[in-house]
């Protein structure tokens, strides 16, 4: 199958997908706040450049695009029919460079979230903002057992 859009038209088209306040970042940002629960935006001194960094929690959390950082077994990611050697190539290092910056993250003591694209639909959107939530509260819970154990033993 050919192409049907020029490649001043396609340049245009791809040029217009944004890599930061995408619709699915936003709807998780707007629910944390709700919630009471701050964070910062891209922060750049941490591998990966986090969506969301909620340092209270040390925790951050990646708004993945099915299509862009290959969620397998997803009907959103569907390689396209031209270009595929192409599309496939550029996936698969997207998905390897995740993988090494969760590492790197992890490594470094931080909790890492991902949240696929398609777990923000309007269907499961609420469940599954509430399981972030409760993932949340967990973090927390471990944390202050952790420290406070700590304490005990100085005690």
């Amino acid at each position: 199958m050919v192409d049907v859009l020029t490649k001043e038209q396609r340049r245009k088209c791809m040029s217009n997908i944004r890599s930061k306040n995408t619709k699915p970042e936003i709807l998780v940002r707007k629910y944390l706040f709700s919630q009471g629960i701050r964070f910062r935006v891209n922060v750049k001194k941490l591998p990966g450049t986090s969506d969301i960094v909620l340092r209270k929690y040390r925790t951050v959390i990646f708004v993945n695009g099915c299509f862009w950082h290959g969620h397998e077994g997803c009907k959103y990611y569907v390689l396209p029919k031209t270009n595929t050697e192409f599309w496939k190539e550029k996936i698969e290092r997207n998905k390897e460079r995740d993988l090494k910056e969760r590492m790197q993250l992890r490594n470094m003591g931080w909790h890492v979230i991902l949240l696929w694209e398609c777990q923000l639909k309007s269907k499961v959107r609420e469940q599954n903002l509430k399981g972030l939530v409760y993932t949340l509260n967990k973090i927390v819970l471990e944390n202050y057992n952790a420290n406070y154990t700590c304490l005990e033993t100085f005690l």
